[in-house]
């Protein structure tokens, strides 16, 4: 049994805790906090009862060398580098579910999360988690880059089209809504209840943190420096991000070679659903999932490709694409912990 540790107590701690209890080859040890010290998880988090007691702790990063495996550093951005750096000459794998290892380049990180990278040397190290594309690399690291939420929705359905030169890699448009817990469970007033409910607007305009990190990806699926506008909007529901992606079809393209390349990617992918013509994704097919569900419609007069992904953003957006990970990492079973299907209805 592999024992791992949990550094955050937000709500993909929680789910990481959710879903860990399903998993018969890794165990939760240990879970610190800085505002809930001294009190068990399942006080902060009722849902828990049952399938966790583990009492939020004070950091201790000698507890972890000496206890865990591997530990998922589920904080806000600049806080898991130092704690990286720590534990890692002393053989403890890092899945990091924050954002301070996904951009290869230091300054742009730099530039939108308004910090000075502490390791900057560690970036090339770091391996982008992503498993559909990045398995055997992610099997041998030591250190993984869990995606954003944002950014898994739109860089699955297209890398593939950019990687065999069916899209053009300029004009590409990335327009997302998501659920309320994407903001994390620290109140702010832009996600009261009373300014969510019954509305949608788009936050972020031209400058989401998730922007750089879905053009770097993509890029390097084409080849080439990939242009494209990202878009994220809010809306009143607790759970999922649907995204839908505008892109234009290379000269030759038809919409049966764009789905056949799709389904020859993912056609063994255990997470992914390419799903038939004609159907589109549901949020609700995949809350509480590890699933990503891809829609495709190809209007071959225009010239345009239409992709539509639907994902749980606190599953395949973050713990359980982290667990999914972490089992690549030890060499496990990838779905072990994660074979559960969605909520609906």
């Amino acid at each position: 049994m592999y024992k791992v540790g949990i550094v955050g107590d937000g709500y993909t701690a929680a789910d990481l805790l959710r879903l860990l209890a399903g998993h018969d080859e890794a165990e939760a040890v240990c879970i610190f906090s800085t505002e809930n010290i001294g009190r068990r998880i399942d006080e902060v988090y009722p849902h828990l009862m049952g399938f966790s007691d583990l009492k939020c702790q004070a950091g201790d990063w000698n507890l972890i060398k000496n206890e865990c495996d591997a530990v998922f550093l589920a904080l806000p951005h600049g806080l898991s580098v130092p704690i990286a750096m720590e534990l890692l000459p002393a053989g403890v794998r890092c899945v990091d579910l924050g954002a301070d290892f996904r951009l290869k380049d230091a300054l742009l990180y730099e530039s939108y999360y308004e910090i000075t990278h502490e390791a900057p040397h560690m970036l090339q190290e770091a391996v982008f988690g992503l498993p559909e594309i990045y398995r055997e690399k992610i099997s041998k690291s030591r250190l993984v880059a869990n995606p954003g939420c944002f950014p898994t929705g739109a860089i699955l359905p297209l890398a593939p089209l950019l990687e065999a030169g069916m899209v053009e890699s300029q004009g590409i448009i990335v327009d997302s809504k998501t659920g309320v817990s994407g903001a994390g469970k620290t109140p702010k007033a832009s996600s009261h209840f009373c300014g969510v409910n019954e509305g949608i607007r788009a936050y972020g305009v031209g400058n989401h943190r998730h922007g750089p990190e879905i053009a770097q990806e993509l890029s390097f699926a084409a080849g080439e420096k990939v242009k494209m506008t990202f878009t994220p909007h809010l809306v009143p529901m607790n759970r999922g991000i649907l995204t839908t992606i505008y892109a234009r079809l290379r000269s030759g393209a038809d919409a049966l070679q764009v789905r056949k390349v799709l389904e020859n990617k993912y056609r063994d992918e255990y997470f992914v659903r390419v799903l038939p013509q004609g159907v589109m994704p549901y949020t609700k097919w995949v809350n509480g999932s590890n699933f990503i569900d891809i829609g495709i419609h190809c209007d071959e007069e225009s010239g345009m490709v239409i992709l539509v992904s639907a994902l749980d953003n606190l599953v395949k957006g973050a713990s359980g694409q982290a667990i999914q990970n972490l089992n690549i990492m030890l060499g496990m079973e990838e779905n072990k912990g994660l074979k559960i299907a969605g909520m609906y209805p």
